[in-house]
């Protein structure tokens, strides 16, 4: 995802030029009454040992580059690039990078009582533990705030964080109750080869990534690889590789001026007509009024 990714790359080539131990890097962006927004770089590999942390408030990540295994008491699964993790307040969780190094993600943390005004104004009432699942997928609903997180982070927009915050946490609620975990799990050999492929696919999102490609990169039939990449991401591979070019796309109208067309082809898509659809689709606006918008805040 442009600047975030390549500052993710470039930290994780530094630790083994120098030959340091990983490590996670937070950067406060905002805070507010009620809630803090961060940066947070992680370097940590396959080799690293995970180990235990603890939320101190209620936490929403926007994973933006690279992708974890996430384990806390509600379950455990992949975070990749577009989905949520979710924390309850004071809560223990661990990571873990056992399919790939490095990740990046800008967290926001809301205090207990914050959050909880948030979620009675939404009419959501009486539970302390306000998430029973630790992840949400990359959904529709979810990229406009993901993709305005890279933003702010990166320095190519200034966002007014204080209704980020506000916003995420509203878009969050409402969409966490219409996801439901599968009941199937695939296999652990299924399930380690998924990472591979999504790291690929994040890597290299303008590719002509089809089923039966990324089928044989995982080596599996296509049948099965289909409903393993979609229990494994929440989401099936061409949701995947649509709104990981989507993400792309926004992010380069926002930090250039190339022509929407070029953006377009840049970034994996066959037309201009068929990324205007994806991009309204995703945004509820066109990429022209996109980029017109992003460039008057």
């Amino acid at each position: 995802m442009g600047k975030i990714a390549i500052e993710l790359q470039e930290a994780l080539a530094r630790r083994t030029r120098e030959g340091a131990r990983g490590e996670t890097r937070a950067r406060t962006l905002a805070t507010g009454e009620g809630w803090a927004i961060r940066d947070v770089l992680c370097t940590f590999g396959p080799r690293d040992r995970p180990f235990e942390e603890r939320h101190e408030g209620v936490c929403i990540a926007m994973i933006v580059a690279g992708s974890f295994g996430y384990r806390a008491a509600a379950g455990r699964e992949l975070l990749t690039p577009g989905s949520l993790l979710l924390g309850n307040a004071g809560e223990c969780f661990e990571c873990g990078h056992r399919h790939g190094a490095g990740d990046r993600c800008v967290s926001v943390s809301y205090t207990r009582p914050y959050f909880g005004q948030l979620a009675a104004d939404l009419g959501i009432r009486g539970s302390e533990r306000v998430f029973r699942q630790v992840r949400v997928p990359p959904l529709r609903a979810l990229t406009p705030c993901v993709v305005r997180a890279c933003a702010g982070a990166s320095g190519s927009l200034q966002a007014p964080w204080d209704e980020f915050a506000v916003e995420l946490a509203a878009r969050t609620l409402s969409v966490v109750s219409e996801h439901r975990r599968s009941a199937s799990l695939p296999t652990a050999v299924a399930s380690s080869r998924v990472p591979q492929t999504a790291r690929m696919i994040d890597d290299a999102p303008h590719e002509a990534h089809t089923l039966h490609s990324l089928a044989c990169a995982a080596g599996m039939s296509e049948f099965h690889f289909l409903r393993t990449f979609q229990r494994v991401t929440g989401v099936t591979p061409h949701q995947y590789v649509l709104r990981a070019r989507i993400r792309a796309a926004a992010l380069r109208l926002v930090d250039d001026t190339a022509k929407i067309v070029d953006v377009a082809l840049d970034c994996g898509f066959n037309d201009v007509s068929n990324f205007n659809h994806a991009f309204r689709a995703e945004f509820g606006v066109s990429p022209r009024a996109y980029r017109s918008g992003a460039q008057r805040v």
